[in-house]
C-alpha cells in the first residue's frame, strides 16, 4: 500500500516534533503561507467532513523550507561558504 501525501506529511510532523506554528513558520521560508485551519483540515481522518487532501505542490513546498529550516539557506553564487575549523 502506497502511502499518501497526507500520511508522509503526518509521519514528518511526529518524527520531528513539529507544531502548527513551527509548519506554518518553515512554509514561510519559501513564501508559501498556510493557515493552522488548513493544518488542521489536512491532518483530519480521511472520514471526517473538514478532511483536505495534501496535494504535491503543498508537500513540496514544505519539503522545501524544511530542508531551510534544518540546513540553513543556500549560499549566493560566487560565495564560499565558510566552514567551522575544529
Amino acid at each position: 500500500m502506497a502511502l499518501s501525501n497526507n500520511d508522509i506529511f503526518k509521519k514528518l510532523r511526529v518524527a520531528l516534533k513539529l507544531r502548527d506554528e513551527d509548519i506554518v513558520n518553515i512554509c514561510a521560508l519559501v513564501d508559501f503561507k498556510v493557515t493552522k485551519s488548513e493544518l488542521g483540515a489536512i491532518f483530519r481522518a480521511e472520514d471526517h467532513p473538514k478532511y483536505m487532501e495534501c496535494g504535491d505542490q503543498f508537500l513540496r513546498n514544505f519539503l522545501n523550507g524544511l530542508v531551510i529550516h534544518m540546513r540553513g539557506p543556500m549560499p549566493k553564487k560566487g560565495e564560499v561558504k565558510k566552514e567551522k575549523k575544529e
